[in-house]
């Protein structure tokens, strides 16, 4: 229901493009099956998970129900509102779990207006910001070596999708370290933890405070990397467009404990700023700041780069399944309709788009000759890297794939 909400208008719900919804819910379907049939992981469903809860406790169905009646709102004349919300209270045992469930996503507001006759009643219903990103599971937490640290989220669209998410980790009784609070926002899009240090993005979707809180009560890392969102060298400096790369996960992944995938031309333009732990809840700053490039490099790990075209085509928004073992998007079967968005983008602001699709043209070119699109590159086999391609091109139009689309809660 939220997708189909969110589909009336693409770009007001932060969508890349319009798609087909049944496509998107077929791929979704086939997402879960492999990574449960191919890789033996335990899936939990956020919706599925909290109805099963809230139709065997008691106490997670008053929860939910008290949730759903604090977002519902009757407008109209005294009288009638009075009498629809004394109905409404009056009838929550009559009505489904999943009722109230689909008021959290829709966030409805009823007004009433009454005419003569009897029943004669205008009924208006309007959907306040549904949360037609909820499928992308990893931005409303981020899980640490302490714990779950939850998200707040940059864009009034996604505002609300933290309160969903932390009612499924009470359910489950996963540990909340810390809830971020204003004027913080943060992103699980940003935040890629590693052994003994992590990243974490700072730009358009997560700020200083956001980072500071995470610092401060949400990891324990001996190292943390602090990666500056760049703007994209393709885009001229005053009319950047921050969705480009709008998450640390858009442009840079890991794929095993040696390689990583990212697009040089954004790592080398994204400064790292590095802070060591000092003590609990204590980051010092170091004064040198390299780029993103440079710093995985010092850290032992090979790069493989992708174009520019391929990072838009969320080549790096893969899935690290196990060391060396990744399930990523079959950019080949995408790069279509990506690259149909940006010659349109370009057409209607070429001073503003045009350099970058002109450079993506270029690359389908170049990639369409070598056949070599991500993840079938040369360089995945070099470095014994173990890819499952999946097609996905419904769901991406949402601005992500099998990594947006996943939060991990245990690693290995």
């Amino acid at each position: 229901m939220e997708m189909f909400l969110g589909l009336l208008d693409p770009y007001a719900s932060l969508y890349e493009r319009a798609f087909s919804r049944h496509g998107a819910r077929r791929e979704h379907e086939r997402l879960e099956e492999v990574l449960k049939d191919e890789f033996k992981i335990d899936v939990l469903r956020l919706k599925d998970t909290i109805l099963d809860n809230a139709d065997r406790r008691p106490e997670i169905r008053e929860r939910l129900v008290k949730m759903a009646l604090e977002l519902f709102n009757f407008e109209g004349p005294k009288s009638q509102v009075d009498s629809a919300t004394r109905e409404m209270e009056r009838n929550t045992d009559a009505l489904d779990s999943d009722h109230f469930f689909n008021i959290l996503i829709a966030h409805p507001l009823v007004e009433l207006q009454a005419e003569k006759g009897t029943r004669s009643i205008r009924l208006h219903i309007a959907e306040r910001e549904p949360l037609s990103n909820l499928y992308f599971m990893r931005d409303q937490q981020m899980v640490t070596d302490k714990g779950i640290f939850m998200s707040r989220m940059a864009k009034p669209q996604r505002r609300r999708e933290p309160v969903v998410t932390s009612f499924l980790w009470e359910i489950l009784g996963a540990k909340v370290v810390h809830a971020t609070t204003e004027p913080g926002t943060i992103e699980g899009g940003e935040f890629i933890p590693l052994k003994h240090f992590a990243l974490v993005g700072i730009g358009d979707r997560t700020n200083r405070s956001g980072v500071d809180q995470l610092l401060q009560h949400g990891v324990g890392f001996d190292e943390v990397g602090v990666v500056h969102q760049p703007n994209h060298p393709l885009i001229p400096g005053n009319e950047r467009d921050p969705m480009i790369d709008m998450h640390l996960d858009t442009y840079f992944n890991i794929a095993s404990s040696k390689v990583a995938v990212g697009a040089d031309l954004l790592l080398k333009n994204a400064k790292v700023e590095v802070h060591k732990r000092e003590s609990e809840g204590v980051y010092r700053k170091e004064k040198e700041e390299p780029n993103l490039h440079d710093y995985i490099k010092r850290k032992g790990f090979d790069i493989i780069n992708i174009t520019t075209l391929e990072q838009m085509t969320y080549a790096s928004n893969f899935l690290t399944i196990k060391d060396g073992q990744i399930l990523a998007v079959d950019t080949e079967r995408e790069v279509k309709d990506v690259l149909n968005n940006i010659i349109e983008k370009a057409r209607n602001d070429p001073a503003r788009y045009g350099k970058l699709c002109e450079q993506a043209q270029k690359d389908y070119n170049t990639l369409k000759n070598e056949g070599g699109f991500f993840p079938h590159k040369k360089e995945i086999y070099e470095h014994g890297i173990d890819a499952y391609p999946m097609i996905l091109k419904n769901l991406t139009g949402g601005y992500g794939a099998a990594h947006c689309m996943t939060c991990s809660l245990k690693r290995g």
